[in-house]
């Protein structure tokens, strides 16, 4: 059983940064892992997804300002968030790809304020 702690989320102001981090349990072998985010009322969405070599892709509204990276050896993921708007505003998620299952967390809740 893959379990998965995300940490770092909460209150900020418009224009601010946030890094969130999420730790992944037990020694295995993660190929992709990535960030997903749900506001109250909308469907979860990607945020940003990197691959064990470091390859990463971003939903278009995160580009230029969110960044993803990985410790393969701490098995960890981070998110850095950068130039928050209130619609940022959404429970984070981390995700994990082990053996072609993928595993949550249990989310952090962002939220920005105007």
């Amino acid at each position: 059983q893959v379990q998965l702690v995300e940490s770092g989320g909460g209150l900020v102001q418009a224009g601010g940064s946030l890094r969130l981090s999420c730790a992944a349990s037990g020694r295995i072998f993660i190929n992709a892992m990535g960030w997903y985010r749900q506001a109250p009322g909308k469907q979860r969405e990607l945020v940003a997804g990197i691959d064990r070599g470091g390859r990463t892709n971003y939903a278009d509204s995160m580009k230029g300002r969110f960044a993803i990276s990985r410790d393969n050896a701490k098995n960890m993921v981070y998110l850095e968030m950068n130039s928050l708007t209130p619609e940022d505003t959404a429970v984070y998620y981390c995700s994990v790809e082990v053996l072609t299952r993928y595993y949550w967390g249990q989310g952090t809740q962002v939220t920005v304020s105007s």
